[in-house]
């Protein structure tokens, strides 16, 4: 097995025994990352002279045995939206081109404190606005699996830089499905946590009451240990939760008797590809195979959830990014006359088109005259769905439904219809909007070679249910998705349909 075939734990493993040093782990990422990068645009900014003394810096700790956790010296890719001193952050946009911040993430600083070398940042739909990565003043992200589909959104390099091979794990933010969604078009394993789980200090905001830091993996097991890293109490974020719980990995059980598992009947309506339904339910039926108690039930408000995601986070969106005003940091126009041209100026050079639809929307729908009519009525059908989860969880576990109604779409096919984009978050916005965790796996193919992503969602604080439920999935395939980095170095583009029975093996 090469180095770019192991999962982040088994290579932390054979770090640890010496078999393989930080040094040749970020060796190896580097060169993946300069065979694929032309094809796949996974990232913004990779520094290797700094990887490199990095991965060195760690290995001489791990030495020296003071480094000793199972992700000490395994290299990992950070979403362009978490701001790491010293390293470019730009959020994908042209205001924040050049930005360098002064200070780190927390969550990123946990990762760097448990040995973690950082490869770089990797690209995103600008300031996470968009479910394609194709809205990035960088250029667009590529599918791994088929260049010519999009990796999803918003987190859409961190899910391909893991697909393609070209890191072991990533962070991504998930405001309204943008860790889970890419994760079910890529055909990796991503987890969003409750919120206030994981810091939100030194991540740039989007919608300061849905976004939520989380893992992108090749499997639930490396989701899980990264998980436990980065959840902390931390002082420096009001909405930081301490929690005693953390220990994600022991809920790494195969065993899911008894367990009670849920399907929501109105997930599976009009609108759902029929070979995304066909694999959503074939993995329940292996969970129920498994011990679990499978039932369908009445989940309400769902039709609800897309308008009140999209008021709520365009106007926090317009309200957090005011600060982008060509003063402090950032892009400022290089003509214009006065203070007044200059905020205009600068901000509508800077910000792309996406971003000036949800500012100007945001804008609206928090202006006099408006404010009751739409926002307030948005946040009373929040809470709405928040008590419509917490009766569904006063009977199940844990609630199974797709991460996307369907796999990923060709590039070029979501942007020219923002609604249409809007409403492909179908499946996950809901789950931001309660504050509820949840995790994308893989279940199947479609007939065009695409990944099939599982969505599991847990109550709040209930990580170790769909860890759980998720892993004993996992272990009960009769196949795995072989990373895209299997492939050889004269095909980095990805997988075809042709190839789609060469990546699934059967075991």
């Amino acid at each position: 097995m090469s180095i770019l075939d192991m999962t982040a734990l088994e290579l932390g493993k054979r770090i640890q025994s010496g078999d393989i040093t930080a040094v040749q782990a970020a060796e190896a990422s580097l060169a993946r990352i300069k065979a694929v990068e032309p094809s796949i645009h996974a990232y913004v900014t990779v520094n290797e002279e700094k990887t490199m003394e990095q991965a060195g810096k760690v290995q001489a700790e791990i030495e020296a045995g003071r480094l000793s956790g199972p992700l000490a010296g395994v290299p990992v890719a950070i979403k362009d939206n978490m701001c790491t001193e010293g390293m470019r952050t730009t959020c994908s946009s042209r205001i924040l081109e050049n930005f360098i911040p002064a200070y780190t993430a927390q969550a990123v600083a946990n990762l760097e404190q448990a040995g973690a070398v950082i490869l770089g940042k990797t690209n995103m739909d600008e300031f996470a606005m968009g479910s394609t990565t194709e809205t990035s003043a960088f250029g667009v992200t590529r599918n791994p699996w088929n260049p010519e589909h999009a990796p999803g959104g918003s987190s859409g390099g961190s899910c391909a830089a893991v697909a393609a091979g070209e890191c072991f794990y990533a962070l991504g933010s998930d405001t309204g499905g943008s860790i889970r969604q890419p994760s079910s078009f890529c055909g990796v394993t991503g987890i969003k946590p409750t919120y206030g789980t994981v810091s939100r200090y030194g991540l740039i905001a989007y919608g300061s009451s849905l976004d939520q830091i989380g893992p992108v993996a090749k499997d639930v097991s490396d989701c899980a240990a990264v998980l436990e890293v980065l959840a902390s109490h931390d002082p420096k974020d009001s909405t930081s939760m301490e929690r005693s719980d953390c220990d994600f990995t022991a809920a790494l059980s195969e065993d899911v008797r008894g367990m009670r598992i849920g399907i929501p009947e109105s997930y599976f309506g009009q609108g759902l590809d029929q070979e995304v339904k066909d694999a959503v339910l074939e993995a329940a039926r292996v969970l129920g195979e498994k011990g679990a108690i499978v039932e369908t039930f009445d989940l309400k408000l769902v039709e609800y959830a897309i308008p009140a995601y999209y008021v709520i986070a365009s106007a926090e969106a317009s309200s957090n990014l005011s600060r982008f005003d060509g003063v402090k940091y950032g892009y400022r126009a290089p003509e214009y006359e006065g203070l007044h041209s200059m905020y205009k100026k600068s901000r509508s050079q800077g910000f792309g088109p996406e971003v000036k639809r949800r500012i100007m929307l945001g804008s609206f729908v928090l202006s006099s005259g408006y404010y009751d009519a739409y926002y307030l009525k948005a946040l009373r059908t929040k809470a709405l769905i928040k008590k419509e989860f917490d009766r569904a969880f006063a009977s199940y576990d844990v609630i199974l439904a797709p991460a996307a109604p369907a796999t990923a779409p060709r590039l070029g096919q979501s942007l020219g219809d923002p609604l249409k984009m809007y409403l492909g978050d179908i499946y996950t916005i809901s789950v931001n909007l309660a504050g509820l965790p949840g995790i994308s796996l893989p279940c199947g193919l479609d007939s065009k070679g695409l990944p099939i992503g599982l969505q599991l969602i847990g109550d709040c604080f209930k990580e170790k249910s769909i860890i759980r439920a998720a892993y004993a999935y996992e272990k009960a395939r009769e196949w795995k998705l072989l990373p895209v980095a299997a492939g050889t170095p004269e095909e980095p583009s990805g997988v075809t349909a042709g190839e789609a029975e060469r990546r699934m093996s059967h075991e």
